[in-house]
């Protein structure tokens, strides 16, 4: 009796750090919805799902595409999904609609968003206020995209009015919609830029891929994709959401750490779009944008605030928590325990 005591007390020793590690996940198996997941201003998620950083963490993660990054938002405010991997502006948008999400790991330090012409049907373009009256793609109205494109042409007096947007996902068809001239302009991200600009089917006028033009067009830190989700979320989940801030930043640091074959490699073939070389080349042009720790800039709220209030002045008289957007509590922790990639 005595050793079959001490047999079951010491199996009870050995489950028992595996069983308290289970129950600290409160919601192992979860849904994010991400709205265009083969873009590379998603490729931190990506990375994390492919090298197995999830799973890693104790978490069951399934990924549901979109066509753009306010259909994921919806998936989430309608209770499909748990947390968005999505632009961070949307957090504020939401806010100003009694809506409480909030930012705990950022994926990218810039947009990565380029504004860009169709060569063929606007051959004479000489400024951004030869837009007014066209037609400009976006990976679908109310994304990010949008809002860049919008904030690009305020600049230049034009009202998101005066120009028709239209929505062309992120992938081949926003690639054949240019191509075809269904639209004058479009405002996308990698590797559809890359593509269209190898190919002399885009003309750049606007790049956020790189971190100082960025800085110059926002007039300051603008974050990017993130993870967010319903704070009420975040307060009864605090362990599963430092589990997905743990995959994202390890992911974080593996990007940078990384050679292009090294990513091509890690990514489905479908991302590629039929060519390797285009890839790699986003890939670099896109790199420096992509964020190296999780870490939200704290000028960042306040830098898309003024983007949107640009664009919509219906914001100008709402009164935010910036504070309330975002954190980097869990990003700190899982630097703590990922000090490198």
């Amino acid at each position: 009796m005595q050793r079959r005591t001490l047999m079951l007390a010491a199996t009870a020793g050995l489950a028992a750090p595996s069983l308290l590690w289970a129950q600290a996940i409160e919601k192992p198996k979860l849904t994010i919805a991400v709205g265009g997941k083969n873009l590379l201003y998603y490729l931190p998620l990506t990375i994390a799902e492919s090298l197995g950083y999830f799973k890693a963490e104790g978490l069951d993660v399934t990924i549901v595409d979109f066509a753009g990054g306010s259909r994921a938002l919806q998936a989430v405010i309608g209770g499909s999904a748990d947390v968005v991997s999505g632009a961070f502006e949307h957090t504020l948008n939401m806010q100003a609609k009694g809506q409480h999400l909030r930012a705990f790991v950022l994926q990218g330090r810039a947009p990565q968003i380029v504004l860009g012409i169709n060569p063929k049907t606007m051959a004479g373009y000489k400024t951004v206020a030869d837009l007014k009256g066209k037609k400009i793609g976006v990976t679908a109205p109310g994304s990010s995209t949008n809002v860049m494109a919008n904030f690009v042409l305020a600049k230049a007096g034009i009202k998101p009015t005066d120009v028709s947007i239209i929505g062309v996902g992120a992938g081949t068809g926003a690639v054949a919609a240019m191509r075809s001239g269904q639209i004058d302009a479009m405002s996308n991200l990698d590797p559809v830029i890359t593509l269209l600009q190898r190919s002399g089917d885009l003309r750049i006028v606007s790049d956020t891929r790189v971190v100082a033009e960025s800085d110059k067009v926002f007039g300051g830190p603008m974050p990017a994709a993130c993870l967010y989700a319903p704070q009420a979320f975040i307060d009864k989940n605090p362990a599963t959401v430092q589990a997905l801030t743990n995959a994202i930043v390890r992911a974080n640091k593996w990007i940078q750490a990384a050679g292009a074959s090294d990513i091509v490699k890690a990514v489905p073939e479908s991302y590629l779009l039929g060519d390797r070389a285009v890839y790699i080349d986003a890939f670099l042009a896109s790199k420096g944008a992509l964020s190296p720790d999780g870490m939200i800039p704290d000028a960042g709220a306040a830098t898309a605030l003024r983007a949107l209030q640009s664009v919509d002045e219906t914001l100008k008289d709402v009164k935010f928590d910036l504070p309330a957007v975002y954190t980097n509590d869990f990003v700190k922790k899982a630097n703590a325990k990922y000090p490198k990639a």
